[in-house]
């Protein structure tokens, strides 16, 4: 969900005329090349940074343009720091208007390295609807709160899903994310249903 969020997110800030990019710091399992339908190598420019690829107008980086095929990271935290600055101040990103960073589920070093490289403007937290999700999702924003990042406010994936009939399904349950957003009084930004067109467009 986090990547489907960040993805849409990007091609649409971009379609409303905003330059942006998007950088990949789930380092272990990168999926952000697959949804944005490139997978090429950077270039280097003439003052030896990395050039991100482009699609669909937007800039992007991450460690699945590094790798050769299914090519596993097996690094330790410092590696994953070391890796996360480089994205960060080793990449031309240009003159952007926004980027945005798909971070992997969790409270570890990609989060912790993140904020220690770059000031944040605020954080995005997806979940599904259910108990489970949300516990982590708790986690997160406590984490955010603790190096002071503003939480901008908070998806809901897998919401529903509607069958052919047009019967509502709420297979995860349903209203999780929005209860939490008012628990900690931050915005609710929307619910994304199960729906087979998202799943085929980021495949």
């Amino acid at each position: 969900g986090k990547s489907t969020v960040s993805v849409n997110l990007a091609c649409a800030l971009q379609k409303l005329g905003a330059k942006v990019g998007l950088l990949d710091c789930d380092i272990y399992g990168p999926s952000i090349p697959l949804m944005m339908g490139i997978n090429q190598k950077p270039t280097l420019s003439a003052d030896e940074k990395m050039v991100p690829p482009e699609n669909y107008g937007v800039k992007l980086m991450s460690m699945g343009f590094l790798l050769e095929g299914d090519q596993p990271v097996i690094w330790r935290g410092p590696m994953i720091m070391k890796t996360i600055q480089q994205f960060i101040h080793s990449v031309d990103w240009g003159d952007l208007d926004f980027l945005l960073v798909d971070l992997p589920p969790g409270t570890g070093d990609a989060q912790l390295s993140l904020c220690q490289t770059v000031p944040l403007d605020g954080g995005v937290i997806v979940t599904t609807p259910q108990e489970a999700s949300l516990g982590v999702v708790r986690k997160g924003v406590a984490m955010f709160e603790k190096v002071n990042v503003p939480i901008l406010g908070i998806v809901e994936n897998m919401s529903y899903f509607t069958t052919p009939n047009g019967e509502r399904v709420e297979i995860f349950g349903h209203g999780g994310g929005r209860t939490e957003a008012e628990r900690k009084g931050v915005s609710f930004l929307g619910e994304i249903p199960l729906f087979t067109e998202i799943r085929i467009g980021g495949d």
